[in-house]
């Protein structure tokens, strides 16, 4: 139980770090992103930056989730779940700030992408992990 609790905290962790990291990049890649940070008005290409920067977020914080607790299966849905719950009234709140495309590429494969990039792990390490005969 406490290996499931940390893998989610280590998830959850691991989705702001990396979120901020890709950000960061987002800023530098994509001229005047960082001052329509503070207005929310974003070009197509900014908002298509913001949703693969969650995506991969989300990836991440499933591998983390993953290499801290490797048995459980539900530890990485309980993680996009949560971030799903954290998610869904700040979205409603800006609700007409964007469009629909958006809200729902953002939140419906958001606790997925945290249970794919579990799967990820979980492949790699199967394909690295010689045959016993």
């Amino acid at each position: 139980m406490w290996r499931i609790t940390g893998s989610a905290v280590a998830g959850l962790l691991a989705w702001v770090v990396f979120i901020t990291l890709l950000n960061f990049a987002l800023r530098a890649a994509i001229p005047g992103y960082h001052a329509a940070e503070t207005t929310l008005v974003f070009t197509p290409a900014m908002k298509t930056g913001r949703l693969v920067e969650a995506a991969l977020a989300s990836l991440a914080a499933g591998a983390v989730v993953r290499l801290i607790a490797p048995a459980s299966k539900w530890a990485p849905w309980i993680v996009g779940l949560i971030l799903l719950a954290m998610f869904l009234p700040e979205h409603a709140k800006l609700w007409n700030r964007f469009p629909l495309w958006y809200h729902l590429s953002f939140l419906v494969p958001l606790a997925p992408l945290v249970a794919a990039g579990a799967v990820m792990v979980t492949n790699s390490r199967s394909v690295r992990q010689p045959a016993v005969s």
